[in-house]
């Protein structure tokens, strides 16, 4: 049977961690976690370390916020170091359902190099946010799949699995970006280089304790870059990022 790793990045996320983690070892037997916590001044990693009383939960610590893309990155290696079949990404703020893992799971075991847990898609439902925010996310789909040629539905989605060999096939310790721009640098990697990915309807539920991490500009800056790379494509020219795989 596969072994299977779920990485979840945590700054500040105390009100949450205890009960996200204790979810997702309910929801799949024998399914270990890894806390990678960017030393939150509120004392998030405390409450890993205590979690960690489990053997299927461990923690890593980082010295400071360096950001989501560079902490998934630790997480990858960390799996890859291990030894684990699947590398499943998961927010901690309660937005991801845990009790979904079974069908991100079943996408992987079904062949999947990679499977994308997809909000815009039948089936797939948002609960909670308000119509900017909506638009919002929509429009930086949209953006990112017509500049960058994309067939996927949510590309900036980061309820994800991944096999291990997936993950060495992208390249993954060549990438840059981080936050909206990490997830969409990522999944066109594996989409541009010819890899199975399926796309699982998911219910994304707006984090009920904490404050969120996105802004306007880090999804200006996600955009930016998209474009960059998609203009880059199609004229054939390379970038500073390694994203575009020939």
């Amino acid at each position: 049977m596969p072994t299977a790793l779920v990485v979840i990045p945590t700054y500040n996320e105390r009100a949450n961690l205890a009960a996200i983690v204790g979810r997702v070892r309910a929801a799949v037997a024998e399914i270990h976690v890894l806390v990678v916590d960017d030393n939150s001044p509120d004392g998030t990693g405390a409450i890993a370390d205590e979690l960690a009383s489990d053997p299927y939960v461990t923690v890593l610590h980082r010295p400071g916020k360096s950001g989501l893309g560079s902490a998934y990155l630790a997480g990858f290696a960390n799996a890859l170091d291990r030894g684990f079949d699947y590398v499943l990404e998961f927010d901690a703020d309660g937005s991801h359902q845990p009790e979904e893992l079974p069908k991100m799971l079943a996408a992987l075991d079904a062949g999947a190099d990679l499977a994308i847990g997809t909000r815009w898609m039948p089936g797939g439902l948002v609960e909670n946010w308000p119509l900017r925010r909506r638009m919002l996310s929509r429009g930086a789909t949209l953006f990112a799949r017509v500049m960058l040629r994309s067939r996927l539905r949510d590309i900036t989605s980061g309820y994800r699995g991944f096999r291990a060999a997936t993950l060495v096939a992208a390249n993954y310790e060549s990438l840059v970006s981080q936050g909206y721009c990490f997830q969409i640098e990522l999944a066109w990697r594996v989409e541009r280089a010819g890899l199975s990915i399926t796309e699982v309807p998911i219910t994304f539920i707006e984090r009920v304790n904490g404050r969120s991490k996105m802004s306007v500009a880090i999804v200006v800056e996600a955009m930016r870059s998209v474009f960059v790379w998609g203009i880059a494509d199609r004229f054939g020219r390379k970038t500073g990022s390694q994203a575009i795989m020939r």
